[in-house]
């Protein structure tokens, strides 16, 4: 039996009791544990391109708490393409700039998105239960048009056994215990995640002598909608290092670095957060204390994210510090990649083996999210006498020096992942701008009407540009989609022309379904495109 208790933000999915609790085990083809924002966006992804969805949660809803609270222009995309992305963005805090500060000194500020024509933001501040919520709302509208996506909370997964050709499941609920089968797995389930447990794996990586304490408060302050980071902070007892953002409905988020040895139960009075809040917001500064927890920064990750029919995406694949905002983004990344592949392979479309390349593309990102993860944690944390010196000296030549900005790592902020030199990644014929290299995610571009990204759906699409794209419709049962552009006529401010074409006066491009580039070629046939296709497919050799 199931009795869970915590504080809820929102009850989306309150428990109710179906018929299979009273039935032998049903198969589903996609059973995912976890319905925080990883599982819900890939219920959503799966559901609306019609492949049948459990979600297996053991709340009703969402936690209290703002947990994640910055999300990525490359997430934001994502959820447009799911449909979510705008009411987020309504609802969160638009930001660009942030400002690094040594004591009272400011060091510098960056801009993180200084170039325009992109349709969302670098980053929005918005509690992670809001975020949850507009999926879930997005999932609601999906199942009104059809979508085949069944939320069960209050279902706690207290039992798998792996088969060779499909999962059975133990569920505890408040009625009891009932069997599911999957065909294909995927474990949401958060970093303690028990479906890893009960599979006898683990993370492999780096646990961080130090810990932060997170403050949401909530006041009425005339800060700016910055990110404001401080390296050894002038006020009383705030560690090496202290953050300020600003989130929706005037609540504020403040991490202190307490350091190593420290009495948990001690740092969470409320009177000794109070007084690390008054230190640094001034005497007589009215808040309310809204949410707070002490955390330690662990980067680490599992071997591989494909056990079987079992797949692990978000923090139950990969830790890493908060600082930097990869933990949600990530994971959002991590749905985004395995979609589409899953959906094609349970319609019988891709063989099994597609799974494989998701493992290795987002153990690639995964990687690389570590890499920049440590970086910051040591830069922030150094613990030997000359780590701390060489930090100082870095901070002090930037405040005038602009060649020292980029050393200076505050939590470098969360981009999108290229997926160079993988597997899927075909032809590069053409002698175009790196960033849309194949293996990278589609950059944003003003058009005449709307905006590229909003122009591509979540299909194999052929984009041209200056040339007429090859006839195509399919590729063994898998659609193609074709987009074709001017840039006389469609790119109003050379942004599309910049991004994709270069000095070259034509291109095409085949973009996968999660809006990476797969190939691209100055020019190129219908049977160039196929062979591409098979190759992101890993059903045959690209060319």
């Amino acid at each position: 039996m199931v009795d869970v208790r915590y504080d809820i933000a929102f009850k989306l999915y309150p428990y109710t009791r179906v018929p299979a609790q009273d039935a032998a085990a049903v198969r589903h083809p996609v059973v995912i544990v976890g319905g925080g924002p990883i599982g819900m966006a890939l219920a959503l992804d799966l559901g609306q391109k019609g492949t049948p969805v459990l979600v297996l949660d053991d709340h009703e809803g969402v936690g209290q708490g703002s947990r994640a609270i910055c999300f990525a222009k490359r997430t934001l995309e994502i959820a447009d393409r799911l449909g979510a992305g705008q009411p987020m963005v309504d609802k969160g805090v638009v930001w660009n700039v942030g400002k690094v500060f040594h004591g009272d000194d400011k060091v510098f500020e960056f801009n993180l998105q200084p170039e325009p024509g992109h349709k969302r933001p670098a980053f929005i501040n918005l509690q992670q239960p809001y975020f949850e919520k507009f999926l879930v709302e997005a999932i609601r509208a999906a199942q009104e048009q059809g979508a085949p996506i069944e939320i069960r909370g209050r279902n706690a997964v207290t039992g798998l056994t792996q088969h060779a050709d499909h999962v059975a499941l133990d569920v505890d609920t408040p009625d009891g215990r009932y069997q599911v089968e999957a065909d294909w797995l995927v474990a949401c389930d958060g970093a303690r995640s028990p479906v890893r447990d009960m599979m006898g794996l683990s993370f492999e990586g780096r646990v961080f002598e130090d810990n932060f304490l997170i403050a949401d408060v909530k006041m009425t302050a005339e800060f700016p909608t910055e990110r404001w980071f401080w390296f050894e902070p002038p006020f009383k007892d705030s560690g090496q290092s202290a953050l300020l953002h600003k989130q929706p409905d005037d609540i504020w988020r403040i991490d202190f670095q307490l350091g190593w040895d420290i009495d948990r139960q001690a740092e969470l009075d409320p009177v000794k957060i109070r007084a690390r809040v008054d230190a640094m917001l001034g005497e007589g500064a009215e808040y309310a204390l809204e949410w707070t927890s002490i955390y330690t920064f662990q980067c680490r990750r599992m071997k591989k994210f494909r056990h079987g029919n079992v797949l692990f995406a978000g923090d139950s694949a990969h830790q890493v510090s908060p600082f930097g905002a990869r933990g949600a983004n990530s994971g959002i990344q991590d749905i985004d990649n395995l979609g589409w592949k899953l959906d094609l392979v349970v319609k019988g479309l891709a063989p099994d083996g597609l799974l494989d390349s998701y493992s290795a593309e987002r153990v690639h990102g995964a990687d690389e999210n570590i890499l920049n993860s440590t970086r910051a944690t040591d830069f922030l944390t150094p613990k030997t006498e000359i780590s701390a010196i060489f930090r100082n000296a870095v901070l002090d030549l930037a405040r005038d020096h602009a060649f020292a900005r980029p050393l200076v790592n505050s939590g470098r902020l969360s981009v999108p992942c290229v997926y160079d030199d993988m597997p899927l990644n075909g032809t590069d014929g053409l002698a175009g701008p790196e960033m849309t290299r194949p293996g990278a995610p589609c950059v944003d571009a003003p058009l005449r009407q709307g905006h590229l990204l909003d122009r591509l759906p979540g299909q194999f699409t052929v984009l041209a540009l200056n040339t007429e794209a090859p006839e195509i419709s399919d590729v063994g049962g898998v659609s193609i989609g074709t987009v074709s552009l001017m840039t006389d006529q469609d790119d109003p401010t050379g942004a599309l022309a910049q991004r994709y074409l270069g000095a070259c006066g034509a291109a095409v491009y085949l973009i996968r379904p999660d809006q990476h580039v797969a190939a691209r070629w100055a020019q190129c046939d219908a049977e160039a495109i196929r062979s591409a296709v098979d190759l992101a497919l890993t059903r045959g050799a690209g060319g």
